[in-house]
């Protein structure tokens, strides 16, 4: 009865976390087809301006979040792997895109310094965890690329945790969003880090078998 429980709160738990990469992939996507220029909205003035990177960023790092339920998928890894290699290489895609664009971005990110910083670091920090991943799958060390890429899904998804922050600190909080946003930026991804680091290393999952390689 337990273990059944479970496997029901992990179902739950996927299921939630699908819904939300689908939803701000979507809200990213939609973006990028209708962006109104409010002249009172600093972040759609930074955006009109900002060029190419803003569509980079919007469209890599949306794609890569769409594809992190179909790649963290054991089941898909193990029956079509021809399917996770091709979303391996769109994500490894999406996340370059995104990246470089998050990079640009940052230097002109809203209250300045204060949230560019952490968004420069999480960028960097994205490309270089996502680099490993891909250097273990080249060396056809699977355990340790999947450990990698599940580093890279949890830096992915701080997409997600950056607007439970905001929703979070601005609706039932009522706090003023400048300190909400600077919050959300330094706090979404070293808390997506080191939830997926503690989920690595939880002491049950050490003392089952070792992950098998897959080709």
């Amino acid at each position: 009865m337990r273990a059944r429980a479970k496997t029901g709160l992990r179902w739950t738990w996927a299921a939630l976390f699908a819904v939300g990469c689908v939803l701000v992939a979507a809200y990213a996507f939609a973006y990028l087809r209708y962006r109104p220029i409010n002249p009172d909205d600093p972040f759609m003035v930074k955006f009109a301006i900002g060029g190419l990177a803003v569509p980079m960023h919007f469209f890599g790092a949306a794609l890569a979040l769409l594809l992190v339920p179909l790649q963290a998928s054991a089941r898909i890894r193990q029956r079509w792997p021809t399917l996770h290699r091709i979303g391996g290489g769109l994500s490894v895609g999406g996340i370059l895109a995104g990246a470089i664009g998050g990079l640009a971005m940052a230097t002109q990110a809203h209250r300045g310094w204060t949230t560019g910083v952490p968004f420069t670091l999480l960028a960097l920090t994205w490309l270089t965890v996502t680099g490993l991943g891909v250097r273990y799958a080249m060396q056809r060390d699977f355990a340790a690329h999947r450990r990698w890429m599940l580093r890279c899904m949890a830096l992915t998804s701080s997409a997600i945790t950056l607007r439970i922050i905001l929703f979070t600190g601005t609706s039932p909080l009522q706090l003023p969003f400048d300190a909400v946003y600077i919050t959300a930026a330094w706090a979404c991804w070293p808390v997506n880090l080191a939830l997926c680091e503690a989920w690595l290393r939880w002491p049950r999952r050490q003392t089952r078998r070792p992950l098998h390689a897959y080709a």
